[in-house]
């Protein structure tokens, strides 16, 4: 996917979106997000579906780094196990797609952003459980692009330490939406 010139233009209007209160641009840092702005940076969910919580690093179209927690009193873990609770694998390929929907995302002005659909899941590995209240840091960078496909490395850290890591395929979805 090639820019133009508009788009072009979305790449710095996005970046001024991360000014930090002192209107210097970081390198990548940008400011702690609340969960309805990280929807307003290009992510198609919605509650309950939303599971990135802050955004606080991006690099628009190549990467970004987001920050999530679980809360003990979630649905999930009524049944996901009883007395054992842990957040299911799924959940965590489905945040760290969101983590690379969001990079994706944000190489392109509001109005001319395209909807990214995850496509593959590659290599997906769990190292360690997570636990509800468990702070997870997620991680997705851009690996390689070809045509309407982008490739993402993807990881999930807590307390520093890798609890899950893959690949995330993300596809421009077509334009019109099924009625």
């Amino acid at each position: 996917m090639r820019k133009t010139k508009n788009e072009s233009k979305s790449i710095d209007s996005f970046a001024s979106q991360l000014m930090n209160p002192s209107g210097h641009r970081p390198h990548r840092l940008a400011p702690r997000l609340r969960r309805a702005s990280v929807v307003d940076l290009g992510l198609p969910h919605r509650p309950p579906f939303v599971f990135v919580g802050e955004l606080i690093a991006c690099e628009p179209g190549i990467s970004a780094e987001c920050l999530t927690t679980f809360e003990s009193d979630d649905p999930m873990f009524a049944g996901h196990f009883p007395g054992n609770p842990l957040v299911p694998g799924v959940i965590l390929t489905e945040a760290l797609a969101q983590t690379a929907g969001i990079a994706a995302a944000a190489a392109y002005a509001e109005d001319a952003r395209p909807r990214f659909l995850l496509s593959a899941i590659r290599g997906m590995k769990f190292f360690h459980a997570v636990r509800p209240q468990e702070r997870i840091v997620l991680r997705a960078e851009k690996l390689a692009e070809v045509d309407d496909l982008l490739q993402f490395k993807a990881e999930a850290l807590v307390k520093g330490k890798q609890v899950a890591a893959g690949q995330i395929v993300l596809s421009v979805a077509p334009d019109a939406a099924p009625d």
